[in-house]
Formats: C-alpha cells, sequence, structure tokens
C-alpha cells in the first residue's frame, strides 16, 4: 500500500483522467475488438494466437482471484481512496489485475509480430503504462499488477513458442481445443465449488463462468473453423471490410445487451452468452459474410 499512497500524492485532475484514458485499452471491449478486426479482415493466423493466449490466461486469472480473494486496496485500507472514475471498472477481487491480463495477452504478442521497431516500444509502453494506471486509479496493488502481467507473458511466451504444433498442425487440432475446453469447464466447476460452500458469492462465480463460456467457445468456434469453415479474410475493398468489421462488432453488441435481456443474469445465462458471442465472432458470422461476398452481394 505504501506505493499506492505515494501515487496517490502525485494525483492531478488531468493525470487522472490521462490514466483512466489508459486504462480504457485494457478492457474487454478493446481486446475483443481487435482480435475481431484480425480475425475477419487481416490474420487470421495471429487472432487464433491473441485469442489462445487471451482466455487461456484469463481463466487462469479468475480461478486466481476466486482462490485467494483478496480484496481491493481501498478495502485493505479503509483510509485508502481510489479515483472515483475509476470505481466502476474495478469489481471483483483484487489480485491479479485482469486489465493487466487483458493489455498484456494483446500488447505483447503484437509486439512480437510487428518487424518495425517504433511499433514493438509502443506496444510494450502500452501494456505497461496500462498496468501502471492500474497502479495509479488505486485499483490495484503492485503485487496484482506484476503477477497479471508475469502470467501473462508465460502464457504468451508458450503459446507462441508452440504455436506450430498446438494450433497450425492438424493432428494436433482436436487435443488442443478439448485442453483449452477442460480448462474452461474447470474454472466453471471450481467457481461453482466455491459458491455453494459459502466461500464466494455470486458475482465472482458469474464472472468465472463468463470467462469459462468465452473460452470453451473459442475452443468449439476455432476447431469448428479449422476443420469445416476456413473462411478467407479478403473481401475486396477496404470499404468493403470496414464495413464487414463494423457491421459484425454491432451485430455481437446486439447479441449481447438482447440475451442479457431475454435471459437475465444467472450463472448460465452470462456462461451462455459468452459461450453463443464467441461462436458468433469465429463461425456464425464468418459462415454470413463468406456466403454474402461469395455471391457478390454488397455488404
Amino acid at each position: 500500500m505504501t506505493f499506492l499512497w505515494l501515487l496517490a500524492g502525485l494525483r492531478t485532475p488531468f493525470l487522472d483522467k490521462l490514466m483512466q484514458f489508459i486504462t480504457y485499452f485494457g478492457q474487454e471491449l478493446i481486446i475483443i475488438a481487435v482480435i475481431c478486426a484480425l480475425y475477419w479482415c487481416a490474420d487470421k493466423r495471429f487472432a487464433y494466437l491473441l485469442g489462445f493466449t487471451y482466455f487461456t490466461a484469463g481463466l487462469c486469472v479468475q480461478s486466481l482471484k476466486i482462490t485467494f480473494r483478496i480484496p481491493r486496496p481501498w478495502i485493505l485500507d479503509p483510509e485508502f481512496k481510489a479515483v472515483k472514475s475509476a470505481l466502476p471498472g474495478a469489481t471483483g477481487y483484487s489480485f491479479p489485475s485482469g486489465h493487466t491480463q487483458g493489455a498484456t495477452c494483446l500488447f505483447f504478442p503484437l509486439s512480437l509480430h510487428t518487424s518495425r521497431i517504433w511499433a514493438k516500444i509502443l506496444c510494450v509502453l502500452a501494456f505497461l503504462s496500462i498496468g501502471f494506471s492500474r497502479m495509479y486509479l488505486g485499483c490495484h496493488t503492485p503485487k496484482d499488477v506484476l503477477v497479471s502481467m508475469a502470467l501473462s507473458l508465460l502464457v504468451a511466451c508458450v503459446i507462441r513458442r508452440f504455436q506450430t504444433v498446438l494450433l497450425d498442425d492438424r493432428r494436433y487440432l482436436k487435443a488442443t481445443a478439448a485442453a483449452l475446453v477442460c480448462l474452461s469447464l474447470a474454472t466453471a466447476a471450481y467457481s461453482l465449488l466455491l459458491l455453494k460452500n459459502g466461500t464466494i458469492e455470486t458475482k465472482y462465480a458469474v464472472d468465472c463462468c463468463k470467462a469459462a463460456g468465452a473460452g470453451f467457445g473459442f475452443a468449439v468456434g476455432w476447431y469448428a473453423e479449422r476443420t469445416k469453415i476456413n473462411f478467407d479474410t479478403r473481401a475486396g475493398s477496404l470499404l468493403t471490410q470496414a464495413v464487414k468489421l463494423l457491421a459484425g462488432l454491432a451485430a455481437a453488441l446486439l447479441i449481447k445487451e438482447s440475451f442479457s435481456l431475454i435471459f437475465g443474469s444467472s450463472i448460465l445465462a452470462k456462461m451462455s452468452e459468452y459461450f453463443i458471442l464467441v461462436l458468433w465472432v469465429l463461425v456464425i458470422y464468418p459462415c454470413i459474410f463468406s456466403r454474402l461476398l461469395s455471391r457478390n452481394k454488397p455488404l
């Protein structure tokens, strides 16, 4: 907490807004949007790597959260105050940091993927800055951020190192998908067990089951796309690609909001919602725009 008190003494209205802006790039919406853009329009193979990295590390982070159950800094020290604008996004347990995990899983692989030095530096600065912003805003301690970053870097390096085997070699597609399914279901089962025992509240089990639904959906959707669909990211003009991306994202948001409105926010509903959303991204929408393009109809 000493470091957080030090940062709190440096706060200004300008820095508060700047750090809130920086931390936004570690949110789920931004990361999924980038993966969608790459997957639908540019580089499926790299999008696979990002997806496996993000969902695998996310499941690990959620499991650690409900295992250690460390509260937020302002609960650890009632006299400490976080930046008010950051509070709505600071839900769940503190350790490890979810924003840092998401940012590291996105920007670290991007830094390795690009060949431009300035882009590599920018990507590294991005995930480091997002991690720092979580501490500046008072949402996480250094331990929360550093452990999350280390875990995400480890997952990213392992998946990148073995990508040709795990994600490219058709002999191991089923085993790779099964491994992610098992990790997803194990995370969900673990959270439900802790909920049944009264160890955690329902909202924490919901967070874990959302991650499990997304991971399960990614495994199923990835396997289906690799073995049955294999759509082409090329879609003619830049305008067509832009329309394809915006339409897909808009439809995903509509599905998410409609699903919540119709089925509510129960654990099963949220797990199903994220499962379907990921299937939309990986399978359903690519099938739709591939058919439209094959008929030479404008999107």
